[in-house]
């Protein structure tokens, strides 16, 4: 059955994520969405809050050898490899179909040095429709023996700090829950200059086939993704919504407007659909739908009103 339509025109859906205005909180989650024309047979793009893009890096990479994705219990794991066409190929190739969506476009970036990620942010900065640069620092710094920028608070600010000097637009850094203490390094992006965050990207996880006694990936781990980490997720977002002041994305097994509304209570100001939209390439939509229905029903003047604002007592 087809979902109904809801009026959105009566309903206040907007946020602001470090100086970005959304005409309501959903985004696609860097990786899950392509560049935004593979959905646009599915999905109405004008109507979400904004497109992320897959991860951009310096130059092309061809990603991993297959098997690269596996089906899990309530998820899925991942080995891409981080395969894209590259800055100057997304710069020529598809921002112009992007730049033409009406909507804001925030450009995910990784590099495997604090240079990588600031000469990608300094080729993007003049780039029409580019509305916001997202930072994946789950990536190896190559300079520092391998350890991801995003395990260490030092080499996390530093390389919020040079994207920061590098661009104009909103820089949201994208923080991996593969760490002890995520506030730590979520304390240390704010005060690098970071003007959101995002959470979580995935968990590092692994299969094996019981028939041939072989992992699942060619890859051996990959990142597990889906309503699976939901719960380590959302206690991520209100951990770090406790800690700082700058807007929180919350992204994580987010598949319905009930899950998406889940993150605003626990602090967060928008958040991401990601596997989801491998079941349900309407995901996206359908929870800007569910979402206004809900803020209709409960007569809300705005969906700011449930950003943090979850009943502890």
């Amino acid at each position: 059955m087809e979902p109904v339509k809801v009026n959105e025109a009566a309903v206040d859906l907007r946020v602001s994520i470090g100086g970005l205005e959304l005409q309501n909180p959903v985004m696609t989650a860097s990786g899950t969405f392509g560049y935004g024309v593979e959905f646009e047979s599915f999905v109405n793009l004008s109507r979400l809050g904004a497109v992320v893009v897959k991860g951009i890096s310096l130059a092309p990479r061809s990603g991993n050898p297959p098997p690269r994705i596996v089906e899990t219990a309530c998820g899925m794991l991942n080995a891409i490899g981080l395969e894209n066409v590259g800055v100057d190929r997304f710069i020529s190739d598809k921002m112009p179909y992007l730049s033409a969506l009406g909507v804001p476009v925030i450009v995910n970036i990784l590099g495997e040095s604090v240079e990588e990620y600031s000469r990608i942010a300094e080729r993007l900065v003049d780039v029409p429709g580019v509305a916001a640069i997202e930072v994946n620092i789950s990536c190896p710094n190559v300079k520092k023996g391998g350890v991801a920028f995003g395990a260490d608070p030092k080499m996390a600010a530093s390389v919020t700090a040079a994207v920061k000097q590098s661009c104009r637009v909103p820089v949201i850094v994208k923080l991996s829950p593969n760490v002890t203490d995520v506030t730590l390094m979520a304390k240390a992006v704010e005060e690098a200059g970071a003007d959101g965050v995002s959470l979580i990207n995935t968990l590092i996880g692994m299969a094996i086939d019981l028939r041939t006694r072989r992992p699942r990936l060619a890859n051996v781990i990959g990142g597990l993704s889906g309503p699976a980490i939901k719960p380590v997720a959302l206690r991520m977002v209100y951990q770090v919504a406790q800690v700082v002041t700058i807007p929180i994305i919350g992204i994580g097994g987010i598949s319905s407007a009930e899950d998406a509304m889940e993150f605003m209570l626990a602090g967060a100001s928008a958040v991401q659909v990601g596997t989801a939209n491998f079941v349900n390439p309407r995901a996206s939509e359908d929870v800007v739908d569910g979402m206004t229905s809900y803020v209709r029903e409960q007569q809300l003047a705005s969906v700011r009103e449930l950003i943090g604002s979850l009943r502890l007592g």
